[in-house]
């Protein structure tokens, strides 16, 4: 249990706060002050604690939750209780080897099960000094096979769907934007719950019309097992709130 928890006096003023909710903000400051937050920015939060903490109801909890998910503060997951907030190590880096490597121990508590973990380990995990993929389990190089015509046509299509490359500055959405088929069959195996159609009209159409800036994402399939994964049984859509977090550092 940590003492106490820094927050810069931007907090008040960025543009990210100001979109938020009053629940928003309160939830949004208790996440970066609670007692059971951690040096990496990443800890389990039971319904529990944050009932008895905020004297607020369950439901309540999980809907201020869904609003930072879309306002790209805070991850939390549905099975594990883990939250992750987004941009902790850009507002609060470890300041010597000791702390760095206190939060290296804590990032590899996150359960494999947890929704974001992956996310956050390709984001996080080279700050912290993980290995990447392709160090921890070498492999040796297998040369591809060649394609005969209609495996090349299906190839091209496949691409064609995807989004743009990434870029360091991120990319808007095409409005010609299809389901690619390895996307499908992820959201098919994680929410089988969901007509996973109607959900990747939704995604379409509000990242599609998502102006400037809030509009451009670094990892497009990324955003969408995020946002697979905070839709409500039927594949009906939270209602976002707000754009991207402000930095505030």
């Amino acid at each position: 249990m940590r003492d106490y928890g820094k927050v810069h006096t931007s907090f008040w003023t960025s543009a990210g706060m100001r979109a938020l909710s009053e629940d928003g903000r309160a939830m949004a400051l208790y996440l970066l002050t609670c007692p059971h937050g951690t040096i990496a920015g990443v800890f389990r939060l039971p319904d529990g604690y944050i009932c008895e903490d905020m004297q607020w109801t369950a439901e309540r909890v999980t809907h201020v939750f869904a609003e930072l998910f879309q306002n790209g503060f805070a991850n939390r997951c549905a099975t594990t209780k883990w939250v992750w907030i987004n941009k902790h190590f850009e507002w609060n880096q470890p300041e010597n080897p000791n702390q760095r490597k206190a939060a290296l121990k804590i990032a590899n508590q996150v359960p494999d099960e947890c929704s974001w973990r992956l996310d956050f380990m390709r984001l996080c995990g080279e700050f912290l000094g993980l290995p990447k993929a392709s160090e921890a389990n070498p492999s040796p190089t297998v040369q591809e096979p060649f394609l005969n015509q209609e495996q090349e046509q299906e190839q091209e299509q496949e691409q064609s769907n995807a989004p743009s490359p990434k870029s360091p500055r991120g990319t808007a959405l095409r409005a010609d934007w299809i389901l690619p088929n390895d996307w499908k069959t992820w959201a098919t195996k994680e929410r089988g719950d969901l007509d996973v159609e109607v959900v990747a009209d939704s995604f379409r159409d509000y990242w599609v019309a998502k102006p400037g800036k809030d509009g451009r994402k670094s990892d497009w399939q990324a955003t969408w097992r995020n946002w697979v994964r905070n839709q409500r049984g039927g594949g009906q859509p939270r209602k976002p709130q707000g754009g991207a977090m402000g930095t505030f550092v």
